[in-house]
């Protein structure tokens, strides 16, 4: 089965798991392979977390592998130190084979259902597969409320290259702006994740920027709190993480590397 095929047998699946959707029409609408994927993509970002067949998952996860790997796969081999055990990486952090990844979540902890929502909880999840959105509805469903800000969970990474990904909710900034709460649960969500890491005794961690997307916090306030933590965690604990910050807009790249200058 070539990619097309697998991806043809999974929007067949999932359009057929929506008795209100109009097939027909959608597949009209869809006739390149780019149309499918995004089709596939929307239609897996809008699904309930409800179990799928072995046979979805063996079709999902062949699609997913090969679609990943498409890409310029990126580990911690391929990257230079700013300062012992600290990297710095801009790119698609869905791309690195690393420990583990670090999701920016929801307090649902399902990953963004807005289909085909340019946030990185959307590439995350979608990339992963729904065995992702699984892990974490079972997540919720054990603690039976939703996660916190500011703590730290973690799962398999499924399709990613990464082996984990870990799941933290940072604060919201609204119209009230930075108050110190605001900072302090952002700096504990670094901490919670670095200490979950380490308590599964990874090697490596990739930060995204949390709270910078969707959540508003101030991208140069949001880079010093994350440098500032994990600086201060690795001296209090000793730590052999190997830290990486990942970036993806040229803001935040110019900010870190402003922060991290001069620390070879």
């Amino acid at each position: 089965m070539d990619q097309e095929a697998r991806l043809d047998y999974l929007i067949d699946y999932l359009l057929n798991e929506n008795p209100n959707a109009d097939k027909q029409m959608i597949l009209d609408k869809t006739d390149t392979l780019e149309e499918k994927t995004a089709l596939f993509r929307g239609l897996c970002n809008i699904r309930q977390p409800e179990p799928v067949p072995k046979k979805f998952l063996e079709v999902q996860d062949a699609f997913l592998t090969q679609w990943n790997n498409e890409r310029n796969i990126t580990s911690l081999h391929d990257l230079q130190p700013v300062q012992q055990q600290l990297y710095l990486w801009q790119g698609d952090i869905t791309t690195l084979a690393v420990d583990a990844i670090v999701n920016a979540a929801n307090s649902e902890l399902l990953g963004c259902t807005q289909a085909n929502h340019d946030c990185i909880d959307n590439s995350i999840h979608t990339r992963a597969g729904v065995e992702l959105r699984l892990a974490c509805n079972e997540l919720i469903k054990a603690q039976d409320r939703k996660e916190p800000m500011g703590k730290a969970k973690i799962t398999e990474a499924y399709n990613l290259p990464s082996s984990f990904c870990i799941h933290t909710v940072g604060p919201f900034i609204d119209e009230r702006g930075v108050s110190p709460l605001k900072e302090h649960l952002l700096a504990s969500s670094y901490y919670s994740c670095l200490a979950l890491a380490d308590k599964y005794q990874l090697d490596t961690i990739a930060f995204c920027c949390i709270s910078t997307g969707e959540f508003n916090f101030p991208n140069q306030r949001a880079a010093e709190i994350a440098v500032q933590t994990v600086e201060k965690y690795i001296r209090n604990t000793q730590t052999n993480l190997h830290i990486i910050f990942n970036v993806f807009k040229d803001e935040d790249l110019q900010i870190y590397q402003s922060l991290l200058a001069g620390k070879e």
